[in-house]
């Protein structure tokens, strides 16, 4: 019934109906009939359609809503209990899943390291930086504040420019994700460069975060430079950390809620 009602509802001249995915798969031939179904549509149907009231797909995921059924649909693209996509950047991967699911298939089938805490101090060595054409180097997931966070790390082309780009992912909707903040530091030299920002929901894509340049970006000669030496090995170490945004009661501000 559900595929009956999801465009409009067609009918052959003889009144015989079906569902509009099926009209495509008879080759446009009432499978009643077998006159040519045209684009005669039975508005009455239609009109049923939209009368009725049926819960979300993602009801059995937690979702109490119920909706007539066009509105249905336009929930249903934005639910917060719809699944997530795996978050793992290094593959095409097709899972899809709640936050516990996700972990457990990152941990188990990715092999990411995963972390407790909100500071990190990670170092990336590679000895070919020149390498770096769309190049995903690692995730690692961070537990805390009872949630989980995915940091990205990794290389690719901006333009004609080999770049290193560092920035974290939240593992939930994105209006959860605004209560949070986190920092990314690189340096060397006496030199360092330091981001600050939101983490992005894992709603929004690996590429749609990386091409938007929403995180700490090293251009490589300055990468080379943070790493010292002769400037022909890789050597960057990325600090950082996460923390809450709370609501100062007094005044209305948000102040900062380190993870110790």
């Amino acid at each position: 019934m559900i595929g009956f009602l999801t465009t409009f509802v067609p009918q052959c001249h003889n009144g015989h109906t079906l569902c509009s995915t099926c009209k495509t798969r008879v080759h446009n031939r009432c499978p009643t009939c077998r006159q040519e179904l045209g684009d005669i549509r039975c508005l009455a149907l239609e009109k049923v359609a939209e009368s009725l009231e049926l819960p979300c797909k993602y009801m059995s995921l937690g979702c109490p809503e119920i909706f007539p059924y066009y509105s249905k649909l336009k929930h249903e693209a934005l639910c917060n209990f719809r699944p997530y996509n795996c978050p793992y950047a290094g593959s095409e991967c097709a899972a899809v899943g709640d936050i516990p699911f996700l972990v457990a298939h990152l941990r188990d089938d990715h092999k990411v390291d995963m972390h407790s805490g909100c500071t990190f101090n990670h170092r990336y060595v590679k000895s070919n930086p020149r390498e770096v054409e769309n190049a995903t180097w690692m995730l690692t997931v961070f537990h805390c504040f009872g949630q989980y966070f995915c940091l990205h790390f990794e290389a690719f082309q901006l333009g004609m420019a080999p770049v290193y780009m560092a920035f974290l992912r939240f593992m939930g909707d994105e209006i959860e994700a605004r209560n949070y903040s986190y920092s990314l530091e690189v340096g060397g030299n006496g030199r360092k460069l330091i981001w600050e920002g939101t983490p992005r929901s894992i709603r929004d894509s690996h590429r749609k975060v990386r091409d938007s340049h929403d995180g700490l970006i090293i251009q490589r000669n300055m990468a080379l430079f943070f790493s010292g030496g002769d400037r022909k090995e890789l050597k960057l170490r990325v600090t950082g950390r996460i923390w809450k945004e709370q609501q100062n009661p007094e005044g209305g501000a948000c102040i900062p809620n380190l993870c110790s």
